[in-house]
């Protein structure tokens, strides 16, 4: 089940079921609303989307409050999450998914928002979209293939190519909005050649071990899978986090896998990583490609969640279509 396009007029509303927009500084909250009001939208906020804890965080009931009220109100037509985190599973047994799926609408963000956007799949079939969140409008600098992969995404029916961007950057451009190093893309790394299509399923890796075993997660017959993890993975805990998943009884059905670009703290090389996914036996005969423009790095492509896609790697050059529904 597709959400309707997002059309210029249309409302968003941003809300916060990880961590509070409070950590977000105000000048680059105004940054990207401004950005996003220049694409003829209209930005709310939810009521909770400031409050704070301990963690950064607040308690379930406002953050499932705001993430129903999203879904309730019809005026909304897309829904933006304004940070990642490390707790938006415990929403998961809280959440109405009959209004979800009574109200289907556009969800969009990644990292720990991955919890969210698998479990609604699983439960009610609503494409959701692994893509920029809320507060990354408000990079002053803001790359143009981020932008037109979010539209691209969100906006029409056609199917679009993922291609790579010239460049990429890996700095905390929250901290010096004009201070940042690009470095050119090699593009994707071919690990294991090979043609396949199915359903995207994925997103941040570790948080999607969360779900293992429960409800909330969906299967993995006939699934694209396409995975990334931030600057506190390492090689060691990727392997053994990847192995994990590869141990789903389902997953012996999986039909390609798609890595996204690890940050530069992490530490993994490319030859470590090829290494690491060519001992993996399950992994043999279905492609593999890594090194592809999502996850934590600047820029990054927009993935619909459950929607299909099509794959080719042959003689070093990759093809990755996205059909949507």
């Amino acid at each position: 089940m597709q959400p309707p396009r997002l059309q210029p007029g249309d409302e968003i509303r941003v809300i916060a079921p990880s961590m509070s927009m409070a950590i977000v500084k105000g000048e680059q909250v105004e940054i990207a609303r401004e950005r996003l009001e220049g694409f003829g939208l209209r930005v709310t906020f939810g009521r909770h989307v400031h409050e704070h804890d301990l963690v950064f965080s607040t308690s379930i009931e406002n953050r499932i409050e705001d993430l129903h009220e999203a879904f309730r109100d019809p005026n909304v037509k897309a829904i933006f999450t304004a940070i990642g985190g490390y707790n938006a599973n415990q929403l998961l047994a809280h959440i109405d998914y009959e209004l979800i799926k009574n109200n289907p609408k556009i969800l969009i963000g990644y990292s720990d928002i991955t919890a969210l956007q698998l479990a609604i799949y699983q439960k009610t079939g609503l494409i959701t979209y692994s893509g920029p969140h809320f507060s990354t409008f408000g990079m002053r600098k803001m790359a143009d293939y981020t932008v037109q992969g979010m539209l691209a995404a969100l906006t029409n029916d056609a199917p679009f190519e993922l291609e790579p961007p010239e460049t990429w950057s890996d700095d905390k451009w929250y901290l010096d909005q004009e201070d940042r190093t690009y470095y050119p893309n090699a593009g994707p790394v071919v690990v294991t050649e090979g043609k396949a299509k199915g359903r995207l399923i994925g997103g941040n890796l570790c948080t999607m071990n969360l779900l293992q075993g429960t409800e909330f997660m969906p299967s993995l017959k006939d699934a694209m899978l396409f995975i990334e993890d931030d600057n506190e993975t390492h090689l060691m805990t990727f392997d053994r986090n990847l192995q994990s998943v590869l141990h789903l009884p389902d997953a012996k059905e999986l039909k390609a896998i798609l890595i996204g670009r690890f940050q530069k703290e992490s530490d993994i090389t490319e030859s470590a990583l090829v290494s690491l996914l060519k001992n993996k036996p399950e992994l043999a005969g279905i492609p593999v490609i890594a090194n592809v423009s999502f996850g934590h790095t600047d820029p990054i492509a927009t993935l619909p969640v459950g929607g299909r896609t099509e794959v080719t790697a042959e003689n070093g050059k990759v093809d990755i279509m996205i059909y949507g529904s």
